[in-house]
Order: C-alpha cells, then sequence, then structure tokens
C-alpha cells in the first residue's frame, strides 16, 4: 500500500519554492523578467529539498536550460510561461520526496496541466486548435492513469491486471508510446519548437516515475505474468518511432518519432519490477534514458528555432542518441538492456539493440542539416548547455546508480546491481 513519506522540512521548502513561483508569475504582467529571476530561486529551493542530489542536479539543470531558452521566443504570456515551467520542475522534483498515492498523482498533474498552455504558445497568437486536440489526448490519458492507479492501489486481486493495463495505456498516451502515439508527430511538427522542447524534455520525466513507484508499491504475484504486456507494447514503441523517423521528411515529426522510439526504451524498464532485485539497474537505465532524452530534444528544438546550430554539438547530440558510449545516452540502454537480460527479457534486450541500429541513419541526418558554423545565439548556449549534460557520463556514472540505490531503498526493496 502507498503511504505517507514526507519530510517535514522538505515539505516546507517546496511550499516556499511554490509561494515564490505564484507571486513571480503575478508581478511578471508587469515585469517579465521577474518571472524568469523567481522561478530560478524556486528551483534552488526545490533542489534543496530534493532527496536525491543527482537526481535533482539533472532536473534542475534541464529546469534552467528550458526557462533560458524560453529567451528564444516572444510569448504573449511573458512572464508566466516561467512560471509553468517552475511549477513542472518543481514537481518533477518533489516526486520521490513521496509515497502518498494523492501526492503522487497530485505531481503528475502539476507536470501535465502547464503543458496545456505551453503547447498552443507561438509567435503572433496562441495555437488554439492544436491546444484543444493535445488537451482532449492529455486529459484522456490522465485519468486512465489515475483509475488504473487507484484499482492497483485498492490491492483488490481480482482487479489487478485491470488496473495495472489501464495505468500502463494511461502512462503510454501520456508519453507517447506507441499504438497510443497518434498525437505526438502533428503536435511535435505543428507547434513552435520551444514550447514543444519543453514538453519533449520536462514532462515525459514524472509519468513514469509516477508509474513506477505505483507499481512497485502494489506488485503481487500477477505482475511477472502482466509485465509480457509492457514488454510488447515497448517493442512496438520502438520499431514504430524509427521506422516512422527514417521516413518523415520534417525535423519536427523526426523528433515526434524519435520520441515514440525513446519512450519504447523507457517502457521496457518497468518489466523489472517482476523481480524487485534488479529494480535499481533499471530505473537507473530509465532515468538516465529521460535524462538523454530531455537534452537531446531541448539541442535539436532549439536548433530547429535557431535555423541551426553549431555543426559538432548537433552531432554529440546524435551520437548520444543513437548510444555511443561514453555519452548519456549509452550508459541509459546499457542498463536498461542488463536489466532486461537479468529478468529473462532477452528478446526484447536484442529489439533495443536493432532499434538502436535503426536510428543510426535520421539522427545523423539531422545533425547534417541542422548543422551549422558557428553564431553567438540562444540556441548554440543552450545546446553547449545540454551537450554537457550529456557528457557527464564520461566518468562512469557509478555514482549515479549509488544514489538510485539509496532511492530504491527508501523504496523499501531488495536491489542488485
Amino acid at each position: 500500500m502507498i503511504g505517507v513519506g514526507v519530510g517535514v522540512s522538505e515539505l516546507w521548502l517546496m511550499l516556499a519554492a511554490l509561494v515564490i513561483l505564484v507571486l513571480g508569475s503575478i508581478l511578471s504582467f508587469k515585469h517579465s523578467k521577474l518571472g524568469f529571476y523567481t522561478a530560478i530561486v524556486a528551483l534552488i529551493l526545490g533542489l534543496l529539498a530534493c532527496r536525491s542530489t543527482y537526481y535533482g542536479s539533472f532536473i534542475f539543470a534541464i529546469g534552467i536550460i528550458n526557462l533560458v531558452s524560453l529567451e528564444a521566443i516572444k510569448s504573449e504570456i511573458k512572464g508566466v510561461d516561467y512560471g509553468l515551467v517552475g511549477l513542472m520542475a518543481l514537481a518533477t522534483m518533489y516526486i520521490f520526496n513521496t509515497s502518498d498515492l494523492s501526492l503522487v498523482l497530485a505531481s503528475l498533474v502539476l507536470v501535465s496541466v502547464p503543458t496545456y498552455v505551453l503547447v498552443m504558445i507561438r509567435e503572433g497568437g496562441a495555437n488554439v486548435e492544436l491546444g484543444v486536440k493535445y488537451i482532449v489526448f492529455m486529459v484522456f490519458a490522465t485519468v486512465l492513469f489515475m483509475i488504473g492507479a487507484i484499482i492497483l492501489a485498492a490491492e483488490i486481486e481480482s482487479m489487478y491486471i485491470i488496473g495495472y493495463v489501464m495505468l500502463i495505456l494511461g502512462l503510454a498516451l501520456e508519453v507517447g508510446v506507441a499504438p497510443l502515439h497518434v498525437w505526438v508527430p502533428d503536435v511535435f511538427a505543428s507547434a513552435d519548437p520551444i514550447p514543444i522542447s519543453i514538453i519533449g524534455s520536462m514532462a515525459k520525466i514524472l509519468p513514469f516515475i509516477a508509474a513506477i513507484k505505483i507499481l512497485i508499491s502494489t506488485s503481487c504475484p500477477l505482475t511477472e505474468t502482466i509485465t509480457l504486456f509492457t514488454a510488447i507494447l515497448a517493442g512496438i514503441s520502438m520499431f514504430t518511432g524509427n521506422i516512422g523517423a527514417l521516413t518523415a521528411k520534417e525535423h519536427g515529426r523526426v523528433l515526434g518519432y524519435s520520441t515514440v522510439a525513446n519512450m519504447g526504451y523507457v517502457l521496457s524498464c518497468i518489466v523489472a519490477i517482476a523481480n524487485p532485485e534488479f529494480i535499481c539497474v533499471a530505473l537507473t537505465g530509465g532515468l538516465l534514458m529521460l535524462f538523454s532524452n530531455a537534452a537531446g530534444k531541448i539541442g535539436f528544438f532549439n536548433a530547429i528555432k535557431g535555423k541551426g546550430a553549431y555543426s559538432p554539438l548537433m552531432y554529440i547530440l546524435a551520437f548520444s542518441f543513437i548510444g555511443v558510449p561514453p555519452l548519456l545516452g549509452f550508459w541509459g540502454k546499457l542498463f536498461i538492456i542488463l536489466s532486461l537480460v537479468e529478468v529473462g527479457y532477452i528478446w526484447l534486450a536484442v529489439i533495443l539493440v536493432i532499434n538502436s541500429a535503426i536510428s543510426v541513419p535520421y539522427y545523423t541526418r539531422l545533425a547534417r542539416e541542422l548543422g551549422i558554423g558557428w553564431k553567438a545565439n540562444i540556441a548554440n548556449f543552450v545546446c553547449i548547455a545540454v551537450v554537457v549534460i550529456t557528457l557527464v557520463t564520461i566518468v562512469p556514472p557509478n555514482w549515479f546508480v549509488e544514489g538510485v540505490k539509496i532511492l530504491v531503498q527508501n523504496m523499501g526493496l531488495a536491489i542488485g546491481v
């Protein structure tokens, strides 16, 4: 059963961060920069409250880079958009601080709802038609996820499979796992690149963590059988995303299908809940893959907005997506593959390797088409920042594994690496 697990000091820091964020958003109607500065202060408080230093640092960095990237777009809600991004980052930092079901689901909503506004932002007016399409899918996804979570938390064995399937389907629709990915290519191709870079990076992390926390805490003897459903979805998503990206022409659409494939990689790590001994390995791989996806999406979408970015930066991000060692994406895929082998899903590990090979042509094509000479602009500075994130694993991420061990131990599970 999911219970309460929030430190008093952590809670007060998070509440203070939220108050500062709200005040900054209100005051930003007159002075838009206040929204930016208060969002940074709020993220610093959120980082102090986060139980995992390494995890919190990644989210903090991604949040700050997203805030900076908003400078590249003239928004009609300038100032408030900083607050929305700050809220998403705070909720994502907070998710590991609690195991209370209501707070986990509240965090999911706090990440999802700001994207309803962000997706409509563009220069020259709101993209309402696209926003309505996106919101319909997201509301349905959130409802499915919540119903599934509540059924699982009720711990009625006869309802377990129904709850599990509903939660996974809600997650799949939320993040864009095939075959529930129909909204992803169109939204990624039609929305402004800057808001979609935020949605494609920050909004993908918390739903997976929420799902893993709920599934771990409610696992039962049926879990080992039903994880096959998740494995099949993951395999379908990998092939659908990579084949779709190979045939797509628009850069935004290619990155949309790339997201479908990457979410398939991350979804595959959930099958490890069938064997709690290897949860640590799987969670390490999933988190590193999510951070790699976030860094790459921010970099490529900012390059699209800036009509190109410095070519070497584009290729580094492409190589990280492909899984070239020792970049961040390589370690994410490696840990996921190791967890799949350990729990007996060797066939899914093989599919992951095959799909990594399939992705090589379109990632190198993106890097070639978006790569240009050096210019001192926002796009290049943002790309430098996300490349630094992908390069942190030049030092093998044993340090990150140790941090994940502590998180898993806090969930009351045995661990193994």
